[in-house]
């Protein structure tokens, strides 16, 4: 099975979102064709996951030292997912995933008119800078690291928005239904309140989930594996499982029995958050210094070699 994923090629998911794209273009025909939404489903779902297959691969592959160096320069221990190729089909596989999310709540509009030649346009940009070379591994980690951080900051605080959004959303329908909610504490309305709800969710499940796989790639670029046994990185994970399953219960709830249980789960959300961060903080994995996993990294490179990695991870 792993040989022939090693077949796909950027091709592959090209020639998925450009089928996807002339099933969209026939919307133009005028006349309703059996089976056109579920076909440009079934496309744009093949095309999202050979993408993802593609940029793992790319990821977990073993680069020779000189990779991604230019011709005729020093040869660059070059990074994992560090080239402006990767980093535009990061942009693409992006696009494609909010096209079919969107599409998936409102199959009648002409969104893919808009959103598919921007992927096609992305990855055409990524075959044109094939040649440009790879950043190295210092450089590759400081920038997934920088990234990792910010989604996960961005995470955590929508997450405890929710969590307070959730709450005032349980005290005014409390106050509603008592009659006390003309008093001189005012709270926003619940409509307010529950678009706030559903908004924290799926920024706090996105932010989490580029959050988790910026820490991958941080990881295999900066140890070559990831360890997934470690408390916070399990405990992150799971952070995100909820977050994902609380989004999808949030969208197939009727809308009028959607507030008060997005608002429940919201504040489980925040119970899960800080799960996760007990387990970041009281391992290694939120610490500033050089953890276990480096020092004995940096035991077995040699004094040289310690010194080129303290400085390419400073």
């Amino acid at each position: 099975m792993l040989p022939m994923l090693h077949q796909i090629s950027i091709t592959c998911f090209t020639t998925s979102y450009a089928i996807v794209l002339l099933i969209e273009l026939l919307r133009l025909v005028g006349r309703r064709l059996p089976g056109r939404g579920l076909a440009g489903l079934v496309m744009m779902a093949i095309g999202i996951v050979t993408h993802i297959i593609y940029l793992t691969l790319r990821a977990t592959a073993d680069l020779p030292g000189g990779s991604g160096s230019a011709e005729g320069s020093p040869a660059v221990d070059a990074g994992r997912l560090a080239t402006w190729t990767d980093f535009s089909l990061m942009v693409a596989l992006g696009l494609a995933i909010c096209y079919f999310v969107l599409y998936l709540r409102r199959p009648d509009t002409v969104i893919g008119f808009f959103f598919l030649p921007a992927i096609l346009a992305m990855i055409a940009l990524a075959i044109s800078v094939r040649h440009l070379p790879a950043f190295d591994r210092g450089e590759a980690t400081a920038f997934w690291r920088n990234v990792h951080a910010l989604s996960m900051m961005l995470g955590s605080a929508a997450v405890l928005f929710g969590f307070l959004a959730g709450a005032m959303y349980l005290v005014q329908s409390w106050r509603l239904k008592h009659k006390r909610a003309g008093s001189a504490l005012r709270l926003p309305t619940l409509e307010t309140l529950q678009n706030l709800n559903r908004r924290c969710l799926v920024i706090s499940t996105a932010a989490v989930g580029v959050g988790l796989v910026s820490g991958v790639v941080m990881n295999l670029n900066r140890w070559g594996e990831i360890p997934w046994t470690n408390r916070g990185i399990m405990l992150s994970g799971v952070l995100f499982a909820w977050l994902a399953s609380a989004t999808m219960v949030e969208f197939l709830y009727a809308p009028a029995s959607r507030g008060r249980k997005v608002a429940y789960l919201t504040l489980a959300s925040f119970g899960f958050l800080v799960l996760a961060m007990s387990g970041v903080l009281t391992t290694s994995h939120g610490g500033s210094a050089v953890n276990a996993h480096d020092v004995r990294a940096d035991t077995d490179a040699g004094p040289a070699d310690t010194t080129t990695s303290r400085r390419g991870d400073s």
